[in-house]
């Protein structure tokens, strides 16, 4: 027999073969399958050693230019104005021209011309306001009454007295427009109460006056311009007649310039003729009214 250590021991492995190829290969695989993953973090690239990257503080104030901070600020001018109501806003107006007299004309000028419209909506508004300063309870002619709302009649006057030369020429130039006006205000100075002590009315008295005078130079300046014909195409001339009846002939004035602007059409009904007027010319005109020129002639209506 042989000795037990000469014996071959088949269930111990030989050693692996250091050139083997096959245990080559294990290791190859092994060392791809699992990179150096510290040696390649840490060991930058030439392109991004040279470049120098930003701080936090640098990043930080990029972000904060793009989002914009919230800061309070003055609201733009046009829209401020939006939120103005309209007496904010005239107010404001008038504030500036009186830090700024200069200005006063160059805003009368570019601002736009008030209508007819516009004009007797601010007189009604301070007639309303005289209205609504009445007292409850007692009488609305008598001097206590008076008393309460003088203050209020006072600005409806000075309105009144301030708008009227808008209208009248040569400031207007259309006499249409006049007429409305002055038709409208009149209306409204009727409307004002006759109060019980006589020197209380000299506000009503001073209006009714300056609107008779208003009248006339309309009155003249219609008669310049289409000899008269003007007065009767709209009835201004029947309109004046029942204004000055109701004011109690305080008128008087603007009747008178109605009377001469349309004198030929008084000489039928046998008043005197318009000084400085021949009798053939009244006479033309009596026919031009009335449709009948040229019907003696054969050429007029009913001349066939």
């Amino acid at each position: 027999m042989s000795a037990p250590h000469l014996l071959v021991n088949n269930f111990s492995p030989s050693p692996p073969d250091p050139f083997n190829s096959q245990s080559m290969s294990g290791r190859k695989r092994k060392a791809s399958e699992e990179p150096d993953n510290d040696r390649m973090s840490t060991s930058p690239s030439p392109s991004v050693a040279n470049r120098a990257l930003p701080s936090s503080s640098t990043y930080r104030s990029i972000k904060r230019t793009r989002t914009g901070n919230a800061v309070g600020r003055p609201l733009p001018l046009p829209r401020l104005l939006q939120t103005l109501s309209g007496d904010e806003l005239r107010q404001l107006v008038q504030n500036i021209c009186d830090q700024h007299p200069e200005l006063q004309r160059e805003i009368v000028t570019k601002a736009p011309r008030p209508s007819i419209e516009s004009a007797l909506s601010v007189l009604s508004k301070y007639e309303d306001d005289f209205r609504a300063a009445f007292p409850l309870g007692n009488r609305p002619t008598s001097d206590y009454t008076y008393n309460r709302v003088r203050q209020h009649l006072v600005q409806l006057i000075e309105a009144l007295k301030d708008f009227t030369p808008h209208f009248l020429p040569p400031q207007e130039t259309q006499m249409a427009i006049s007429f409305d006006y002055l038709d409208g205000a009149t209306s409204m100075v009727h409307r004002l109460p006759d109060w019980d002590t006589y020197q209380h009315q000299r506000y009503k008295n001073d209006a009714y006056d300056e609107l008779s005078k208003a009248w006339a130079l309309v009155i003249r300046e219609a008669a310049k311009r289409a000899g008269g014909f003007h007065l009767q195409l709209r009835g201004w001339d029947q309109k004046l007649r029942e204004h000055n009846q109701r004011s109690g002939g305080k008128l008087e004035e603007a009747l008178s310039e109605l009377n001469t602007g349309l004198g030929f059409m008084q000489t039928g009904a046998g008043q005197s003729p318009v000084p400085g007027v021949s009798d053939e010319r009244l006479n033309l005109r009596q026919q031009l009214f009335a449709g009948s020129y040229g019907q003696q002639l054969g050429v007029g209506p009913g001349g066939y």
